[in-house]
């Protein structure tokens, strides 16, 4: 298998309250029709769940599990982190390996945090990504808009060339695998 797909923390504490990351509905939608296709193509699923310690996300607290409506199989991977960044004091990079990963279609949220750190770091190991355009969100913040964080994640990973692998935007409609 050489494609696997990386939906970082759609987590139900990140998807409702002040805090809420912007259009989850649509969002969730989005990430179920990016999963099933993975899944119909034989492609593995990764959800990869942030917690912290006692309090907000902590681990098998309703916050810390994934978003209701979010599709998941049994057969579906899952990989626990406590940094942004989903490779950091993980197995995901062993597990990629083992699956003879080499290339990732990332989505998830937050734009600005967990998505980026972790799409860089992908670059960084040598894993081209495809970066699904309309599947990842933000919450926003005092600068800017969701929707302006979102713009700029996509311009801005989309424009890395020095890692050598590049990210590639695609939206959810054009997203092929096989």
């Amino acid at each position: 298998m050489s494609t696997a797909v990386l939906v970082i923390d759609v987590q139900q504490g990140l998807c409702e309250g002040e805090g809420a990351a912007h259009g989850v509905p649509q969002l969730i939608d989005h990430l179920n029709t990016v999963t099933a296709r993975a899944r119909a193509a034989g492609v593995p699923v990764l959800f990869i769940q942030h917690e912290s310690g006692p309090g907000y996300l902590a681990h098998g607290t309703p916050a810390w599990q994934l978003a209701e409506g979010l599709h998941h199989t049994p057969g579906d991977l899952r990989v626990r982190k406590t940094t942004p960044d989903s490779f950091l004091r993980t197995d995901l990079g062993k597990r990629l390996q083992a699956l003879g990963v080499r290339d990732l279609v990332i989505c998830g949220m937050h734009s600005e945090f967990c998505v980026d750190t972790t799409t860089r770091r992908a670059l960084a190991l040598g894993y081209p990504v495809r970066l699904v355009a309309d599947a990842h969100s933000s919450a926003g913040n005092a600068a800017l808009s969701p929707a302006q964080v979102i713009a700029h994640h996509n311009a801005t990973l989309s424009n890395i060339s020095s890692f050598g692998p590049r990210v590639t935007l695609v939206n959810t409609a054009e997203l092929q695998f096989g």
